[in-house]
């Protein structure tokens, strides 16, 4: 049983409208729909007739004949994963459904057909309000097949623009939502083409690059004012028995509990003696915006942005408050959480006093090892290999509490001086 279950469920992950639910509602699917056969030439609903539930072909081909007295009738066929019925097309057929072959439907009863109706992409019973931040910003409104609308809350990262890593994880959440759920990202790849504006929608539209047994490929515009704005090409894998080493080793640092958090360490640098005093000036009356994402630097010191330091850096990081237990979920926050503190470190070298630069993203490369769990703390450990001209390159690996090498990236950054502000031209008469 539990192998056809597991059957079920793999079917019902490749019907394009399942593919957007979240992953607990397509197992509850799983659980009640009801297998129905029918031999070839026999009505599988007739014009007029109530709907009894949703339909998905799982085997052979319907053909949909409107009535004959329509002056545009007209004829088309339904092919595997195709469905039609409750929920979708009204309560009330207006055509003949024929089989063409012999037929087999997976029929989900209309008494379960809420199931397809969910507070959003990511969990079935909690409302969207009641999600953590992080998880609220990765919410998609899917508008039509492929095609689906993100924004940038209030209270989201940003710095004066579409935060990256908003980008990142919104658009892979866009993709993980076209393809079957047992199939998980394992590899993306990432351009930063144009600024983003924070004050009006993006829309993600995935394109199905391929949907094979065990592999899927997306790639998935970001659009704005008719502009692409950010690309993500994402590669997806089906979990399957093989090798394992792991030759990276997570370095000895101190636990995440014994260090201090961003709020703790800002309270800190505002009453340290140490640090100039134009410096904690600065940093007091910053407006201070709490990330969804909590950070602890596992070497704090007296660096400032002013100030030369190696081009390193380690840190603990996790999501802020409990997130459900969806696997792209998870890969979607820690894509998100990677482009916090990421291209910065490449300036690091470079800081002096009374320097004013800029650190923007240009591409952004992600390759999962190994299951995760983004609400529990991840050390992230991110060096700069070289800086040249105006780019800067970052590498960095992603270890869990036990010392797994869960994720790996690489970053390419532009790295900018501030140009000084043009004097103004006062006339001379």
């Amino acid at each position: 049983m539990l192998l056809l279950w597991f059957a079920v469920v793999e079917f019902l992950g490749n019907v394009p409208l399942l593919q957007k639910l979240p992953s607990s509602s397509l197992r509850k699917i799983a659980e009640v729909v009801v297998l129905k056969r029918y031999g070839k030439g026999d009505f599988v609903v007739r014009e007029d007739q109530t709907w009894d539930g949703c339909y998905f072909i799982l085997e052979g081909e319907a053909q949909v004949c409107e009535p004959a007295e329509e002056e545009n009738r007209s004829e088309f066929l339904l092919k595997q994963y195709d469905y039609f019925g409750h929920g979708i097309s009204g309560h009330v057929h207006s055509a003949d459904i024929v089989a063409m072959t012999e037929l087999a439907c997976l029929v989900l009863p209309r008494d379960h057909c809420r199931l397809l109706q969910t507070n959003s992409i990511w969990q079935s019973d909690t409302a969207v309000e009641k999600c953590s931040l992080v998880e609220r910003i990765l919410q998609l409104d899917p508008l039509e097949l492929n095609i689906f609308r993100g924004i940038t809350l209030p209270d989201a990262p940003k710095f004066g623009k579409v935060f990256g890593g908003q980008f990142v994880g919104q658009a892979l959440a866009a993709a993980s939502k076209t393809v079957d759920f047992l199939k998980i990202v394992h590899s993306l790849h990432s351009y930063f083409l144009l600024v983003g504006d924070i004050d009006i929608p993006i829309i993600y539209q995935v394109h199905r690059i391929r949907d094979g047994n065990n592999f899927a490929t997306r790639r998935v515009d970001a659009v704005q004012k008719g502009n692409i704005i950010f690309m993500l090409f994402a590669s997806f894998q089906k979990e399957q028995p093989g090798f394992d080493h792991q030759e990276s080793t997570m370095p000895s640092v101190p636990d995440p509990d014994t260090l201090l958090s961003l709020e703790e360490l800002r309270e800190r640098r505002i009453t340290d003696p140490h640090l100039p005093r134009s410096y904690r000036n600065k940093v007091a009356a910053a407006n201070f915006v709490p990330w969804p994402i909590e950070i602890r630097f596992c070497d704090p010191n007296n660096s400032t942005n002013q100030t030369t330091s190696p081009p390193r850096l380690r840190y603990w990081f996790r999501a802020k408050g409990t997130l459900s237990d969806d696997q792209a979920l998870h890969r979607c926050v820690v894509a998100f959480a990677s482009d916090l503190i990421f291209a910065g470190v490449s300036l690091n070298p470079h800081r002096r006093k009374g320097l004013r630069s800029a650190a923007l993203s240009l591409d952004h490369a992600m390759w999962f090892h190994r299951p995760l769990r983004a609400d529990d703390w991840l050390l992230f450990v991110t060096v700069s290999p070289t800086a040249h001209e105006t780019r800067g390159f970052v590498t960095g690996e992603m270890f869990n509490r036990k010392g797994e090498l869960v994720v790996s990236l690489t970053q390419e950054c532009l790295l900018r001086e501030a140009r000084p502000p043009k004097p103004s031209v006062t006339s001379k008469l």
